[in-house]
C-alpha cells in the first residue's frame, strides 16, 4: 500500500490540493487533472494528486488519518446524530480539525464558515472548489450577526468563545442566527494557551445565554472541555 493512503485521507486532501492548484498554481497538475472535482478521480489519479502535493512541499497536516477523532469531536458528533438538521454555521473554523471530519461524517449538510484570518477561509475555499461544493467560507465576525436572524439550523462554536473579547456579544449573535441549536465546547481548567482569554464556566455560560434569551441548555465534561447545547425557542 502507498504510504500516502495510510497517512492522509485522500478523498479530502485531494479536494483541496485541486482547489488549491487552480487558485495558486500549486502543485503543476496535467491538464487531464486541473477542471476535475474529487469524485471524479480514480484511486491512482487521487495518488498523483496527493503525491504531487507533498513533492512541492504543500501543508496537507489537516488531512492527516486520525485513528481516533477527539472526545470533543466525537461528542458533537454523537449529538448531531441524533438531531436533524440541513443547514449549519460553524464559527472561527480554524484549521478544520472538527469541519474536516465534519463534511465527510454528514455529506448532506449545507456549511457555512467564518473566520476572521483571510488565509483560513481560503483554505477551506479551495477544499470546496476541490469536490465539497455544500461548503463555503467567508471573512466575517461573529459578533456582528452576519447573517440574519434563524439562518441555520446549527451554529457551532467549538474552541473558540475562550478567544473572544465580547463573548456576550458573540453568544447573542449566535443564538439569533441559529433556528434550532447552539453547540459550544470550551476548555474546563486553565491553561498555558495566551490565547485564551476567558475560562468560561458552566454558570458563566449560563447567564450568557440566559441574557441571550434561551434558557434550556445542557452541559456535559468531556476530557478536560465543557460541552454544551442551547436548544433555541424551546
Amino acid at each position: 500500500m502507498n504510504d500516502l493512503q495510510t497517512t492522509y485521507n485522500l478523498r479530502t486532501a485531494g479536494a483541496w490540493v485541486l482547489g488549491h492548484a487552480r487558485n495558486a498554481g500549486k502543485p503543476e497538475l496535467p491538464e487531464a487533472l486541473r477542471g476535475k472535482k474529487v469524485d471524479e478521480c480514480s484511486s491512482d489519479e487521487l495518488l498523483q494528486i496527493v503525491g504531487a502535493a507533498r513533492e512541492e512541499g504543500l501543508k496537507l497536516y489537516p488531512f492527516k488519518l486520525k485513528s481516533t477523532l477527539m472526545a470533543r469531536t466525537r461528542r458533537t458528533f454523537g449529538f448531531l446524530h441524533s438531531v436533524c438538521f440541513e443547514t449549519l454555521l460553524d464559527v472561527g473554523s480554524g484549521r478544520g480539525a472538527f469541519l474536516i471530519p465534519f463534511i465527510e461524517e454528514f455529506p448532506n449538510v449545507d456549511v457555512t464558515s467564518i473566520d476572521l484570518l483571510d488565509y483560513r477561509a481560503t483554505f477551506l475555499n479551495e477544499l470546496a472548489d476541490g469536490g465539497f461544493g455544500r461548503l463555503r467560507a467567508e471573512l466575517k465576525d461573529v459578533c456582528e450577526q452576519p447573517f440574519p436572524d434563524g439562518s441555520f439550523d446549527v451554529v457551532t462554536l467549538l474552541e473558540v468563545l475562550e478567544h473572544i473579547p465580547n463573548v456576550a456579544q458573540a453568544v447573542a449573535a449566535s443564538v439569533r442566527m441559529a433556528k434550532s441549536y447552539v453547540v459550544v465546547t470550551v476548555p474546563s481548567k486553565p491553561d498555558d494557551n495566551p490565547d485564551h482569554i476567558h475560562l468560561l464556566t458552566k454558570d458563566k455560560l449560563t447567564e450568557m445565554f440566559n441574557a441571550a434569551g434561551c434558557s434550556r441548555l445542557h452541559f456535559d465534561g468531556v476530557e478536560g472541555h465543557l460541552f454544551m447545547v442551547a436548544a433555541i425557542n424551546a
